[in-house]
């Protein structure tokens, strides 16, 4: 079925110019697309596209804007670069081993997307090669270099799906600081190395630096250091040994120390994000941490465009009692229920508690596999099974309004 598609801001509108249910054209009707995407299925933007598929097979002149929606971690590049029209940009850099790799960062004129799960993300090493005493952030720093090299002032970085445990040592190499032991030998910033950390020079960082404003995506609240801090909490995940966990901590709170932050920065909410890359963000590069999906509401003009929606289609690939605690369908909500607008949300799987959802502006919990399949079916199918439920979502709407 042809289409029409415009621009709105940030966003893609799309209508339907064939009229295959003449009853229901006088309808006319906004609908907002915003789901996060379907992990190891369907990108954001495939995902808003299909909702937007099935209900313009029964409203083809509905209004429906396509808004991709992240919360931070994986597809946090992706979807803000659908949402933003922006031009991605591929980027040699070392994945967390220092072994070559190619990271992708998103740039508009004034501001670059990007995240660490693209330079040191754990599923870029298999878990036997995982060395977390040696492995660093430097692809991070690279990154960022790549954004200052396309003259923006703004960059907003996604913390999850971090493999490293380095407090940002790496990242700070990549952009200049020198990190010396005691004989003024230059150490390479990994775990290992900072326990041997005697001064760090900073007159060698790039001074692009200071010209830019850095937004960073971050939904825990650890401190850098101790029993709630980024080795003892996430260091296990990627493959630390409780003895590698208390060498890492001591790593990095010697770190901390000769940078002069064990009273402020080390103690800040978040500064444990990504193995410590949090820290290294906030006291070195003046970040502001917030909350993923918070930014990319804001980024993405989500308010803006729910306003005189009559309903928003969301979803992802599971959905349960913690889909509420911070992830994409959170900030949705918080949105659309202050403006009156209902959400019907799609997911792969509604798991135990997604009642929950009844209580916070949610009418309606659709699961988008229709039949008895595998996983991989499932997967496989899961744009065409999403514009499928999205169809039978819309029937059962417009038949209340009827």
């Amino acid at each position: 079925m042809d289409k029409i598609s415009t621009q709105r801001g940030c966003v893609r509108t799309t209508r339907d110019v064939k009229h295959p249910h003449p009853i229901l054209e006088s309808f006319d009707m906004k609908f907002v697309c915003a789901p996060d995407s379907f992990k190891e299925s369907i990108s954001a933007s495939d995902a808003a596209a299909a909702l937007a598929q099935g209900i313009h097979r029964i409203l083809p002149d509905a209004e429906c804007v396509e808004i991709p929606m992240a919360d931070g971690g994986e597809g946090f590049t992706e979807a803000l670069a659908d949402a933003l029209g922006a031009r991605r940009v591929s980027v040699d850099l070392l994945n967390a081993l220092g072994e070559q790799a190619t990271g992708t960062i998103a740039v508009t004129p004034d501001r670059a997307v990007m995240e660490v799960a693209e330079a040191v993300g754990i599923a870029m090493v298999a878990p036997e090669r995982r060395r977390i005493r040696a492995m660093q952030s430097f692809g991070v720093g690279q990154l960022i270099l790549a954004a200052l090299d396309e003259g923006v002032t703004e960059i907003l970085i996604g913390l999850g799906g971090s493999g490293t445990n380095d407090a940002g040592a790496g990242m700070l190499r990549a952009l200049g600081f020198v990190f010396l032991d005691h004989d003024g030998a230059e150490l390479d910033g990994s775990p290992e190395s900072l326990t041997r950390l005697a001064r760090i020079d900073t007159s060698g960082a790039d001074p692009r630096l200071s010209g830019v404003t850095f937004r960073v995506a971050c939904d825990v609240d650890n401190p850098l250091l101790g029993e709630r801090g980024a080795s003892a909490i996430f260091g296990p995940q990627k493959g630390a040994s409780p003895e590698d966990v208390r060498f890492l901590d001591q790593a990095l709170r010697n770190f901390a120390d000769v940078a002069g932050h064990l009273d402020g920065p080390a103690l800040a909410e978040g500064a444990g994000a990504a193995g410590g890359l949090g820290y290294a963000m906030v006291a070195f590069l003046g970040a502001e941490l917030a909350s993923g999906i918070d930014l990319v509401v804001e980024t993405v003009g989500l308010k803006d465009a729910i306003r005189g929606a009559d309903f928003v289609f969301t979803g992802e690939g599971a959905m349960d009692r913690q889909t509420l605690m911070g992830k994409t369908l959170s900030g949705v909500a918080r949105v659309a229920v202050p403006a009156g607008v209902p959400i019907v949300a799609f997911a792969g799987k509604l798991g135990d508690g997604v009642e929950e959802l009844y209580d916070h502006g949610f009418v309606a919990l659709m699961p988008i596999v229709d039949g008895v399949t595998d996983l991989a079916g499932a997967l496989a199918h899961g744009r065409e099974n999403l514009a499928n439920a999205s169809e039978r979502a819309t029937r059962l709407l417009m038949a209340g309004r009827r």
